[in-house]
């Protein structure tokens, strides 16, 4: 019977303690033959707690089963293996047979397993992005853009509703920006956006990724497939971000109400793995960053075209079209070339201006048939009508002397004009002759009065422009009961 850990050091200690193997014995309880086994193996340099292999009826047949698993690239099943050996007069059962198998791929396994170089990344070399799956929200999937400096540990992850070329270009800009540089290398996976395809081996870069790769100074690589040391970082950062941003049992988040929500919890999840410590560095990687920033290449000001999104001309009613729906631009942008690209469910428009490309629209994104228009890019279109109020322009002797009372006159004659009153120009003629004989101001403060109170009949311009002392000056004849005809 195999004894114990602690019952072969008690044999040992006898043994030392007596050096004798009856006298140890005697104290462990033990027979004296055990004792002198394991004297033995410890004195031959030994592990005493090592079982020493027993024959085993396959023995003979080993070499032929190492021979099996050699010949099948360790693919050899056991039960295959067992079935061979019986017809060689082999007499065990399938167990032993098993386990014989399983011992001779360990050992074919072993000479052949690939080794790992640890890599030691430098500063301001690589940066890594990969994509994961997102959470859906409100039925529509998303994309989780993770990007990885390899040196500082420095993890920027960015939610996309997709994972263009132009969504994958916006993000590494926003990305360069976010670090404060630009790495001399980009390496990502073999996605369609990057390697077209791959010749004999040799991956075909997409032409605009090369052309973003020549506008920020950098190169755009993809790794090589089933290779971990180039790409296990950043597939790191996606495992941990789908753990703590998508919604499953293990981390009992809930669902995400809208696109905000998932990006602000992105920006939290980056602030709170930047802001801890590393456990290969042992430092913050924010605090890295602050190192590896001074060796890292300089953002352009200007990013590059594909980044700041697709390109649309303004139109005479100064809206861009993007999916089928319209979208307003200031003024100033009419028959000029303007940039438009998604950030979450806004819609955010781009143009050169004299500050060189900055943004100028930011929409909630729409469906066809609801136009996004703003007020505040029409300001000659007061309360947002697209339809003005006519203005008077006024051509005989008559309109003029009218016009010239006041804005009250102009007032009057506008809302004269939308109730269909009649008579107007002899209304228009007897105001002039009040205002010669009561002064301009006066009868432009009644016309103005009537204008508001939506009096237009004969008389009412009288009744409304009396004196205080309730007296009309001599010669008038505001006011008089006398058949002359009043205005």
């Amino acid at each position: 019977m195999t004894k114990s850990g602690r019952e072969i050091v008690e044999i040992l200690r006898a043994y030392d303690l007596t050096h004798t193997v009856w006298s140890a014995a005697q104290l462990a309880g033990v027979d004296p033959k055990t004792v002198e086994r394991y004297v033995a193996l410890r004195d031959a340099g030994r592990s005493p707690f090592e079982r020493e292999r027993r024959p085993r009826a396959i023995d003979p047949f080993l070499a032929k089963v190492e021979e099996w698993v050699e010949d099948s690239v360790g693919k050899i099943r056991a039960d295959v293996a067992h079935r061979k050996l019986v017809a060689m007069g082999f007499t065990g059962n399938e167990r032993t047979t098993r386990r014989a198998v399983a011992e001779a791929k360990e050992a074919w396994k072993a000479g052949r397993r690939r080794t790992y170089r640890p890599w030691v990344p430098e500063p301001g070399l690589w940066l890594q992005f990969d994509w994961g799956k997102g959470p859906d929200i409100s039925g529509r999937k998303t994309w989780l853009f993770c990007a990885w400096l390899a040196w500082s540990r420095f993890r920027v992850v960015i939610p996309v509703w997709d994972s263009t070329v132009g969504t994958t270009s916006a993000n590494l800009d926003q990305v360069f920006r976010t670090l404060g540089g630009v790495p001399t290398f980009v390496l990502s996976d073999n996605a369609k956006t990057v390697t077209v395809e791959h010749v004999a081996g040799i991956p075909v870069r997409h032409p605009q990724m090369v052309a973003l790769g020549r506008h920020y100074g950098c190169s755009v690589e993809s790794c090589v497939p089933f290779d971990p040391e180039s790409k296990g970082g950043v597939e790191a950062t996606v495992k941990i971000a789908k753990w703590d941003l998508v919604p499953k049992a293990a981390n009992l988040l809930p669902d995400y109400g809208s696109f905000a929500e998932l990006a602000e919890a992105c920006q939290v999840f980056c602030d709170r793995v930047n802001a801890r410590a590393h456990r290969e560095t042992g430092k913050r990687p924010v605090d890295r960053l602050a190192v590896e920033r001074q060796v890292l290449h300089r953002v352009p000001d200007v990013p590059f075209a594909l980044a700041i999104g697709d390109q649309r001309v303004v139109d005479d009613g100064q809206t861009v079209r993007f999916g089928s729906v319209r979208y307003s631009v200031p003024p100033g942008h009419v028959g000029r070339y303007v940039w438009c690209r998604v950030v979450g469910e806004e819609l955010v428009v781009t143009a050169d201006t004299a500050a060189g490309l900055s943004e100028i629209a930011r929409h909630a994104l729409s469906t066809p048939g609801n136009p996004r228009i703003v007020d505040e890019h029409y300001p000659h279109h007061p309360a947002g009508r697209s339809i003005l109020a006519p203005k008077p322009k006024p051509r005989t002797a008559g309109e003029i002397a009218f016009l010239q009372i006041g804005p009250g006159a102009e007032r009057w004659l506008t809302e004269a004009g939308a109730t269909g009153t009649v008579r107007v120009r002899a209304k228009m003629a007897r105001a002039v002759e009040l205002a010669a004989l009561l002064g301009d101001e006066v009868i432009d403060t009644a016309l103005d009065m009537a204008a508001e109170a939506g009096r237009f009949a004969d008389g009412d311009l009288a009744s409304i422009d009396r004196r205080p002392s309730g007296r009309t000056p001599s010669g008038s004849m505001v006011g008089s009961t006398g058949g002359r005809k009043r205005c």
